[in-house]
């Protein structure tokens, strides 16, 4: 199992690019392009102020994938 986000789709639903929403979302544009990437996931802090600063829960904004192949 691994830890995604909608972080793209909620960029382009407020029309910028990332260097304007990572300033938004008050986080370095390196640190946003790595999370927006699944590179890097956010400390639980960091998830709840992006949650906070979007308006919405945040398991609308991170969620889960099982990576197991079904058999």
């Amino acid at each position: 199992m691994s830890v995604h986000n909608r972080l793209k789709s909620y960029r382009h639903k407020f029309e910028m690019n990332q260097t304007e929403f990572a300033a938004f979302l008050e986080i370095s544009h390196d640190q946003y392009n790595r999370y927006e990437r699944n590179k890097r996931q956010p400390t639980l802090e960091i998830a709840l102020k992006i949650s906070d600063k979007l308006g919405c829960p945040v398991n609308e904004i991170f969620y889960i994938v099982d990576n197991q192949c079904a058999t």
